[in-house]
């Protein structure tokens, strides 16, 4: 089993950039809200450059690498356009994402396991640029092994799913959905895989999948935009980073 070790938290900054499209002009600036969370204790940046640039553009990819001191995660669809952006840039890391332009938010993870000799050269292409990968996966045994198998060095396990088990009232799918991130999580660090995980994760239903010991770092960006409204960007991301140290190093679960 892994040790307890610190458990990160990435925010990803897309939905400031919607806020800002939404009226159009520079207000408000997902760099300043960078800088902001880098400030209140964030331990990276990630922003999801869309096809359709609905909320985060090429300029904000450009000006965050430049300005923030955080590592900057460029998450994006495995397409030639966005390699070719991404080894421009030269993120930290780059994260591949399923992308349908009809969706509202990343719908489900990638299925490596049915287009493993298409992802794969797009893993080798952007490793050889010096960045590195992760495969954003749903947490089932064939696609971690063959995310492994694609030689990516890191998975995001797609939280999704227990998201919308903790909005009904049947714990049976709660434990569920929780109890397959955990063994998504054992099975990848037994594979020699980092293991981050991400999405639908809120102050509620955050601290069982902190506590997972095999992942290393959380990424979790429209619940702390949206929680802003209420009580500022960085006192959210103080809480989030609160709440999250506490499930990792207090036993609560």
């Amino acid at each position: 089993m892994a040790d307890k070790k610190p458990i990160r938290l990435g925010v990803n900054i897309d939905h400031v950039a919607t806020i800002r499209n939404a009226r159009g002009g520079p207000h408000p600036d997902p760099v300043r809200a960078a800088l902001l969370v880098e400030g209140a204790g964030a331990d990276g940046i990630t922003a999801h450059l869309r096809e359709d640039r609905r909320h985060i553009t090429d300029d904000d990819m450009r000006r965050l690498k430049a300005e923030i001191g955080l590592p900057l995660n460029f998450e994006m669809a495995a397409t030639a356009e966005m390699l070719q952006l991404c080894t421009q840039v030269q993120p930290r890391a780059c994260c591949l994402v399923p992308e349908n332009r009809n969706e509202r938010t990343t719908e489900g993870g990638l299925d490596v396991a049915g287009q493993h000799n298409f992802i794969a050269p797009f893993v080798r292409e952007l490793t050889d640029a010096g960045i590195r990968v992760s495969l954003f996966v749903d947490p089932e045994p064939a696609q971690i092994e063959a995310a492994k198998s694609a030689g990516a060095p890191v998975i995001e396990l797609h939280t999704g799913a227990y998201y919308e088990a903790t909005l009904k009232t049947e714990p049976a799918l709660y434990k569920a959905e929780l109890e397959k991130i955990r063994a998504g999580a054992k099975l990848a660090d037994e594979l020699g895989l980092e293991v981050h995980a991400g999405h639908g994760l809120t102050f509620l239903n955050v601290q069982p999948v902190a506590a997972i010991p095999e992942i290393v770092e959380l990424n979790i960006g429209h619940f702390l935009v949206g929680e802003a409204v209420f009580m500022g960007l960085a006192e959210a991301v103080k809480e989030m980073k609160r709440l999250m140290s506490d499930a990792r190093t207090g036993g609560l679960y």
